[in-house]
């Protein structure tokens, strides 16, 4: 079966929707408690196909992520002239937004605020400040090139996903 990116993963949505369904079911059902004098109420329960249900679903989902896994090292996904397979690109998309995040920080930092001790600070002589030890245009500089870079990396993967078709053997 010919698929794109996004549609197995929807589909491993739905599997996993369906293997908690039946782990859920099976929880529930594989006991019940009855009092000696009255007639037990036994729920719906067959170990036999509750396991064999479990296992066709979770093959299954092991055929669509590998089929997913080897389509993502195969595929590249070309990004400002810089060619990455598609498990290379997550990997640095992720490493991208960590920095991001502490760009982020960084940019919104006042160049000198003053130390506040809570309690301590009503005590002190001197009043503390604390200084930036950077460059903070360069930084907003910077947090704005990767947010760039990390969106056309989103952009190009989501098309990506939505275009490029991979072999599902899911039988």
């Amino acid at each position: 079966m010919r698929v794109t990116s996004a549609y197995a993963n929807k589909m491993l949505k739905k599997l996993n929707e369906e293997k908690e369904y039946w782990i859920n079911k099976e929880k529930e059902s594989m006991q019940y408690t009855a009092s000696t004098d009255e007639d037990p109420v036994i729920p719906d329960y067959d170990y036999g196909e509750v396991s064999s249900t479990l296992e066709k679903i979770e093959k299954k989902i092991c055929r669509i992520k590998h089929a997913i896994n080897q389509s993502n090292v195969k595929s590249e996904i070309d990004i400002f002239g810089e060619k990455y397979t598609v498990d290379v690109l997550l990997v640095r998309m992720a490493q991208i937004s960590k920095r991001k995040l502490v760009l982020d920080r960084m940019r919104k930092q006042m160049p000198k605020s003053r130390v506040e001790d809570g309690y301590y600070m009503s005590r002190k002589a001197f009043v503390e400040y604390r200084y930036v030890n950077y460059d903070l245009e360069q930084v907003r500089k910077d947090y704005d090139e990767i947010s760039k870079i990390l969106f056309e990396m989103q952009m190009k993967l989501d098309e990506h996903n939505q275009t490029v078709e991979l072999d599902i053997d899911i039988e």
